[in-house]
């Protein structure tokens, strides 16, 4: 195993980090306040450290297998929420280490719970950096790093398949290289998209930059302790859900339709189930919050239409409780935690391309009792499915929900309240942010045992990665020459 090459690529990347916090330093000298010496500090360390690192490793062998690929993606997220901690232990924002490194790797997994109790009461670099950690960590600290680490002569596609170990991981150009400043061009694109309409419609230039670097992220975390409900305007929540549901479309496709291509759009089969699953659950909560509920027709709409596109995209804002929803709504969100974007998109949870998938071969397997004899295979986007695919696709499913079920039963251990045990479990394994009972979209996280924190954050980095990632480290076999 390359261990020097991983220690070079963990440089670098703190470096990255560094170079970051060095921009919330910025805000925190155009506000004057007193998180100054604390971002100086911890972009110091992370720089100093990086570059010791990178100095050190020079003469490493640029060669990234598979298993340093998934050793490095696993790490990185690590190692970025531990020095990406230092500012709110520094600054005394959040002067407890088990609380800032749950709220640091919330951030970077695009997750969005939280331990804070009053947001607005933080300094404006601290909420500029809870922002931009979900801003790196949705399109993928490893993506970032594809379009930086070539430049030294560091190979990206190992480091690529093991960040994207979706069913299909479609590459725009062949160079992966090329991919990743693609994608970040197209991601930079939308985020300033959306940033210039939220300023448009009523947000100050601070709180839409880190809306919009929180939306794009499907991060949820909010610059207000009341979300998005802060603010009522109706066209400042619709352009938020426009954009959520942008964030969790395959990237490529996004890639198409700017080239014009819309009707290629319009055909792929994933895009069509990922909107029909967004207006089906939308009208059914519609029509129960008008049958159940003295709100107004519009307020309804939107209201549903905000949390289905939020959940489903694992974005995690909230415009409403939906606790405080008919029973039967509650339960229709809940189930909406087990969806997730699309592949190739900066959602989390088990994304729709899965689903259909599962669908499907459910659906074909029947036909095949009808026709024993008969070849169905299993067909998306009009070519067939390789049988591996399918054989990954049962295999993630039943992990998916055997770490589900097993966590809430030692969460239960944490927490007694099984509603809140299976919220907090589903919520962090899909990367969502609120969940149920005790930390629903009007609660937070603050109040769970430290143990129950840390247990939260590892199951956090699972879901961020796609269980395989993670759980191939723990694998003797893995680890055998």
């Amino acid at each position: 195993m390359n261990i020097k090459i991983i220690i070079r690529v963990l440089g670098f990347l703190l470096l990255v980090e560094g170079i970051a916090m060095l921009l919330a330093l910025g805000v925190s000298l155009i506000y004057g306040e007193h998180d100054i010496r604390a971002f100086f500090s911890s972009a110091g360390i992370n720089i100093i450290i990086g570059g010791i690192i990178v100095i050190f490793t020079q003469k490493a062998i640029k060669d990234i297998g598979k298993r340093e690929g998934f050793i490095i993606v696993s790490l990185v997220w690590i190692v970025f929420s531990l020095f990406g901690s230092l500012p709110y232990i520094l600054s005394g924002a959040i002067p407890n280490f088990t609380n800032a490194f749950f709220e640091t790797i919330s951030g970077f997994t695009t997750t969005g719970s939280s331990i804070l109790n009053d947001i607005e009461a933080l300094p404006h670099g601290i909420l500029f950096w809870r922002s931009i950690t979900q801003w790196l960590g949705g399109m993928g600290i490893i993506v970032l790093s594809m379009a930086i680490l070539p430049v030294f002569g560091i190979g990206g596609m190992q480091l690529f398949m093991a960040e994207v170990p979706g069913p299909t991981p479609d590459k725009i150009n062949p160079r992966i290289r090329q991919t990743a400043k693609t994608l970040w061009v197209i991601y930079l694109g939308f985020t300033v998209a959306e940033m210039l309409l939220l300023w448009a419609g009523g947000m100050s230039l601070f709180d839409s930059v880190c809306h919009s670097f929180t939306t794009m992220a499907t991060g949820g975390f909010s610059t207000k302790q009341a979300s998005i409900a802060h603010w009522s305007s109706p066209f400042i929540q619709y352009v938020i859900v426009i954009f959520m549901f942008f964030a969790g479309t395959n990237f490529t496709l996004s890639y198409i339709a700017i080239k014009g291509k819309f009707k290629s759009v319009l055909k792929d089969e994933e895009f069509k189930y990922y909107g029909l699953f967004v207006i089906g659950f939308t009208l059914i909560i519609f029509i129960g919050l008008l049958i159940t509920s003295s709100m107004g027709v519009e307020q309804s709409f939107r209201d549903s239409l905000f949390q289905v596109v939020s959940i489903i995209t694992t974005t995690g804002y909230a415009t409403s409780d939906y606790l405080q929803w008919a029973p039967i709504l509650t339960i229709l969100i809940f189930g909406l935690f087990f969806f997730g974007g699309s592949a190739g998109s900066t959602g989390g949870g088990i994304k729709i391309m899965r689903i259909v998938l599962l669908i499907k071969n459910s659906y074909y397997e029947l036909r095949r009792m009808i026709h024993p004899h008969a070849i169905i295979p299993v067909k998306f986007n009009k070519h067939s499915v390789d049988s591996k695919i399918i054989t990954n696709v049962l295999a993630f499913f039943m992990l998916y929900f055997i770490i589900f079920a097993f966590s809430t039963v030692i969460f239960t251990l944490i927490e007694p309240d099984l509603a809140s045990s299976m919220g907090a479990v589903a919520t962090c394994l899909g990367n969502i942010g609120p969940g149920l009972g005790n930390v629903g979209p009007a609660e937070n996280f603050v109040h769970v045992h430290p143990v129950g924190k840390w247990f939260l954050s590892f199951l956090m980095l699972l879901g961020r990665l796609e269980l395989f990632t993670v759980l191939v480290l723990f694998s003797p076999t893995f680890w055998k020459e």
